[in-house]
């Protein structure tokens, strides 16, 4: 049996488009998520320093404060890293909308 090979370039970079734009929504979206679990990661660490300064935490409860640094690094780490790959995929949509080669006239 022949195969037939797909030649239409159109067709293909139309879903490469829409992949692309469904994973920019998708890690758009997460990153909106890990922002909010940031603030709330955030607000505890200041909660935890004001009670340690007025005297309602003992110096040996410090590992609480380690987990939530531990936590907000991560919470960085992940969004450094996704944020690049969101401005990457969103270069190549837009390159690919500059491509002269389709076009839907």
């Amino acid at each position: 049996m022949l195969a037939i090979e797909n030649t239409n370039k159109c067709s293909n970079n139309g879903n490469e488009r829409s992949s692309r734009q469904n994973e920019i929504e998708v890690l758009t979206g997460s990153l909106e998520s890990r922002a909010k679990y940031r603030r709330i990661v955030q607000a505890s660490i200041a909660k935890w320093v004001k009670d340690f300064q007025d005297g309602r935490i003992k110096i040996d409860s410090v590992e609480d404060l380690k987990k939530l640094i531990s936590m907000e690094k991560e919470l960085q780490e992940y969004d450094l890293i996704n944020i690049r790959r969101l401005e990457r995929l969103r270069k190549q949509s837009k390159d690919a909308k500059g491509d002269t080669n389709c076009r839907n006239d």
